[in-house]
């Protein structure tokens, strides 16, 4: 019997095999389901029936009063994640993976497909599986719908969902991008977390090889290679030097301590500190199965790609599979 409300709480779970789904395959926009030709190079919204359940206008809508919604998140969400389930209408249920996973991306994606296959799965039924991830230095590439609807927020890492926006992250990233964040729920994951002490750190900033090559990637495709090895160039020099640390208050729990410890980090490091206040709407908008504009909605049978534009990522259509 699969988890649902009730049942013993999900585990992480180790990378397997993929049966087959094409992880890792890396597409051009113009390869998207429902890939835009506008301007705006926004990629559509699908808008197929969920069962008895439907995304209209990106509206989740039934003629049930609630749906059931698996949440797969990583553990460094967890106090927002559950702040934002206890006051959903729908209902939800949660399971969390290692903040570590992160480290090796490939097995962070197979972790993650093992989880949504065994959520389609479950004898309660999901409506539809909602992941709080983004792109997480293309960790989630790759990964597919396969009995139920996939939804996704549209954020390159977990700073977007921290401050809310892409836009907002892409403001920060624009304006500081030698910025280091913390955040109290990834700090005290990181400290328990013995993948992390290698670093040395307790924020997010330092860009893996993984990143780099994921970024790289998306730099020739929308830019071509010269201007791509001058953006990496530039790049390289700003992360040698970080300037600027920021605290997040997410306000879901007291953060001081927290605050304190990345304070005395920024003074050792010279690094100027602030403070920022974050913003849980797009997990609300998430758990609420409200999914216009800033999340993408898989549906059975498409798997996740980057769109190398401002929508981050977009919908492929898996070969050998019909679309919906």
């Amino acid at each position: 019997m699969r988890h649902c409300s009730g049942d013993a709480p999900a585990q992480s779970v180790s990378g397997e095999s993929l049966h087959g789904y094409g992880i890792g395959a890396r597409l051009t926009r113009a390869e998207c389901v429902g890939a835009s030709s506008g301007p705006s190079g926004s990629v559509a919204l699908p808008t197929t029936a969920i069962s008895d359940t439907q995304v209209t206008s990106g509206r989740l809508t039934s003629d049930r009063r609630q749906i059931r919604l698996r949440v797969i998140g990583c553990e460094v969400l967890a106090r927002p994640l559950y702040a934002c389930a206890a006051r959903s209408p729908h209902i939800v249920d949660i399971s969390l993976l290692r903040r570590g996973l992160h480290d090796t991306p490939a097995t962070l994606r197979e972790s993650l497909q093992l989880e949504i296959d065994a959520a389609g799965e479950a004898q309660c039924s999901y409506d539809a599986i909602v992941l709080a991830y983004g792109l997480c230095g293309g960790a989630t590439e790759g990964i597919a719908a396969t009995n139920v609807p996939l939804v996704l927020p549209r954020a390159h890492d977990c700073i977007t969902l921290f401050l809310g926006s892409r836009h907002r992250y892409q403001r920060e990233f624009t304006a500081h991008p030698g910025t280091y964040w913390y955040v109290a729920d990834y700090m005290e994951r990181s400290e328990v977390d013995r993948s992390a002490a290698t670093s040395g750190l307790l924020g997010i900033g330092a860009s893996s090889d993984d990143d780099l090559q994921l970024a790289y990637a998306e730099y020739v495709a929308r830019f071509g290679k010269d201007n791509a090895d001058y953006l990496m160039e530039a790049m390289g020099a700003w992360r040698a030097h970080y300037d600027r640390a920021v605290f997040v208050e997410m306000d879901v729990g007291d953060g001081a301590h927290w605050e304190a410890r990345a304070r005395a980090e920024a003074e050792r490091r010279r690094w100027r500190f602030e403070r920022m206040s974050g913003d849980l709407l797009l997990l609300r908008r998430l758990l609420d199965g409200d999914w216009a504009d800033d999340f993408l909605v898989l549906q059975p049978g498409q798997r996740l790609a980057m769109s190398y534009d401002d929508g981050v990522i977009c919908a492929a259509q898996m070969v050998g599979v019909p679309r919906p």
